[in-house]
């Protein structure tokens, strides 16, 4: 299924000339942080549910509140990533979508793009999450990727998750039967493995010699 296969109208845009009370209307019966204000077919931009409600008189035009009007939205080719950014740079759960002609097309929610980004194999239920780092002048996303492909493993997918002033942290989702030799692998290379894994031979040398000492220390 393409992700254009998600685009909603189930909620009508309203228009400059709709009431107030029209917009609390539309908001009281669905769930939604946005409301979409289309003239002509082209995207006015979106009225903040929240902006609405602290208007004292509901029988106004919208029109009369424009400078309220919010300006976001994607076009129809849009990644999942980038939606996905969208919602939350806009704390929103529907977001606009236009096409080529920047004609208003519909609206992405939150609900189905997060189900889509869920069921991806970049998430999917027989893969890990491996969270490594590095110093920034030594990190590598080609050589992150040839210690997975030569440690037999299966790259679904990885991303910078956090940056700080000299290290860079990767997440890396993959399929893998031999967690610890890859695990080992990085560390040769002197990646800093954050996540902790059951497979870890290393961490779990680490714990019985510490262990040992603590006993031999209480002796």
């Amino acid at each position: 299924m393409k992700i254009t296969d998600y685009i909603l109208k189930e909620i009508k845009a309203l228009s400059l000339q709709n009431k107030v009370k029209n917009a609390l209307k539309l908001c009281k019966n669905l769930p939604i942080t946005h409301i979409p204000i289309v003239e002509n077919g082209y995207l006015k931009g979106c009225f903040l549910e929240s902006d609405i409600q602290t208007i004292d008189d509901k029988n106004k035009e919208l029109k009369e509140f424009s400078y309220l009007l919010q300006h976001f939205y994607t076009d129809e080719n849009a990644s999942i990533l980038t939606l996905l950014k969208l919602f939350a740079d806009y704390d929103c759960n529907i977001i606009p979508v236009l096409n080529q002609q920047k004609k208003y097309m519909g609206y992405y929610e939150l609900s189905d793009i997060l189900d889509v980004f869920a069921n991806s194999p970049f998430l999917a239920n027989e893969s890990e999450t491996l969270l490594v780092e590095k110093n920034k002048t030594d990190v590598s996303m080609s050589e992150v990727t040839q210690i997975i492909e030569a440690n037999n493993a299966t790259l679904l997918g990885l991303y910078i998750s956090n940056e700080k002033s000299d290290t860079i942290q990767i997440s890396v989702t993959i399929f893998t039967n031999e967690m610890n030799e890859l695990i080992q692998t990085f560390r040769r290379y002197d990646y800093h493995v954050i996540t902790d894994h059951e497979d870890d031979v290393y961490l779990d040398d680490l714990k019985n010699r510490s262990d040992y000492l603590q006993k031999y220390l209480n002796m």
